[in-house]
């Protein structure tokens, strides 16, 4: 039997997130993604599906590889204008009882100090469903915009991150001992002195000698996030990551994906189960195969192939419009997110993309597989790239919102539990909890579990 199946929904706070164009459909609502009450309908949504989470993708930047300028960006409404995505989390937090939250932030371009306090704060006010997609960046231009002359080099990049991990573990797990906030009305004392410790972190990129500003949270870590897939994020994932994002264009590349997470995973003394794999997908569903094909054609009149090379040049780092539309995808290095050029040029020696394929693949739900169909067959899908591959689950990005988040709930995730691929109800507890059912905190084999063993908390 296959495994229970694990849902995303993949997200932006953005007009125009993987599906360049779309805004312009006369159902869609993305325009209103200023309105927090929007956000509020969307998770209230998506708890009554039971999925299991929101992810939040953010980049600080803007795509203007394509033509070496952002122009084509801004036209579409590719991932600009772009607003911060931890600040609708609250409100959806207060509408909501379940549903976990993950949120894209770069350890390039913020201090650890004050980012520890904003994820306490936000895990604090979310009960305990808070999570983190940790991002290194890859848009030269957010860079630029911050006063640095060019991005860091890929693999430089994640040098940084392991520092900045530990200096978030370090004030998240072992600056507060557990009964350091005593709250003794009688004494006068709020918290004990004693049981508060600075980290005196003195590293290469960051030195932090003091404590966290933030008495401990109830998952005091959130869940961690990565979406790495290249050899270098590989092994970032596998030793910090909980649940690992990936966008393979098919069953060939994303088995292999799988199967070197796994082996990573054991190898770096983990077991290979405890990272939960997620691939990027997007699914039109609708009540018959008919009425979903019809959907689909429907749906590609107002998609834009040069609003989504505009996204795959800033993904690549490779100026697209600088190729004809028969031209053949080489691998080229870049800066970039290394494992999509890999995708699509040499992970499935069987397959090869020219320009304009891969402007049509990725022009509804950008760089992962697009599913069409009757609830029974989306759901035959999905159960097929489970036994064949060995993923989890699915980030599950949009077409039309709210429409294909709306269809997913009532029309796919019935059909799913009805095979008992999917759950009824949620776990208890925090968002770590509702994931792996082991409490609230991190636990052994973790790098952080001994990381409060050697400190002695």
């Amino acid at each position: 039997m296959t495994k229970q199946i694990r849902l995303n929904a993949f997200a932006m706070n953005t007009v125009g997130h993987l599906s360049p164009g779309l805004w312009r459909h006369p159902r869609d609502q993305a325009t209103r993604y200023t309105d927090i009450h929007y956000w509020i309908e969307l998770a209230q949504t998506l708890e009554r599906g039971c999925i299991d989470g929101l992810f939040l993708a953010d980049v600080l930047g803007v795509y203007d590889v394509y033509g070496g300028n952002a122009d084509e960006a801004l036209r579409s409404g590719a991932q600009v204008p772009l607003n911060d995505p931890l600040q609708l989390v609250p409100a959806m937090a207060a509408a909501t009882r379940h549903l976990g939250f993950g949120v894209t932030a770069s350890v390039s371009f913020e201090h650890p100090f004050p980012f520890a306090r904003r994820m306490s704060t936000l895990d604090h006010l979310t009960q305990g469903r808070a999570g983190w997609n940790i991002v290194t960046s890859y848009l030269s231009s957010g860079a630029r915009n911050l006063g640095q002359p060019e991005q860091m080099s890929h693999d430089q990049r994640y040098a940084l991150a392991e520092e900045y991990l530990q200096v978030c573990y370090k004030l998240w797990e072992t600056s507060w001992e557990e009964d350091a906030v005593r709250a003794d009305r009688t004494s006068g004392v709020y918290t004990d002195p004693s049981k508060v410790h600075g980290i005196e972190h003195d590293g290469t990129y960051f030195k932090v000698p003091g404590f966290h500003l933030s008495a401990p949270s109830p998952q005091r870590t959130p869940v961690l996030y990565q979406a790495g897939a290249s050899s270098r994020g590989r092994a970032f994932a596998v030793a910090n990551a909980e649940c690992v994002f990936v966008a393979a264009p098919s069953k060939t590349v994303l088995k292999k994906q799988v199967s070197d997470l796994r082996a990573a995973a054991v190898a770096a003394g983990r077991k290979g189960s405890d990272i939960l794999i997620l691939e990027q997908l997007t699914v039109i569903v609708a009540e018959t195969d008919e009425a979903a094909q019809a959907r689909l054609r429907e749906y590609r009149e107002y998609a834009s192939a040069s609003g989504s090379l505009s996204l795959m040049s800033g993904w690549t780092g490779i100026d697209f419009a600088a190729y004809s539309p028969d031209q053949i995808l080489r691998e080229v290095p870049s800066e970039a997110i290394q494992s999509v050029v890999e995708g699509f040029t040499r992970a499935d020696p069987t397959r090869t993309w020219t320009v304009a394929e891969i402007a049509e693949y990725c022009c509804l739900g950008g760089d992962g597989p697009l599913l069409v169909g009757s609830p029974s067959t989306v759901a035959d899908q999905l159960q097929g790239w489970v036994e064949d591959t060995d993923v989890d689950g699915f980030n599950l990005s949009s077409v039309v919102v709210p429409e294909t988040f709306v269809a997913v709930v009532d029309l796919l995730v019935p059909e799913l539990q009805a095979r008992g691929l999917f759950k009824r109800e949620y776990a208890d507890g925090s968002l770590r909890n509702k994931l792996f059912g082991q409490g609230d905190r991190l636990r052994a084999p973790h790098p952080v579990a001994a990381l409060r063993q050697e400190r002695g908390r």
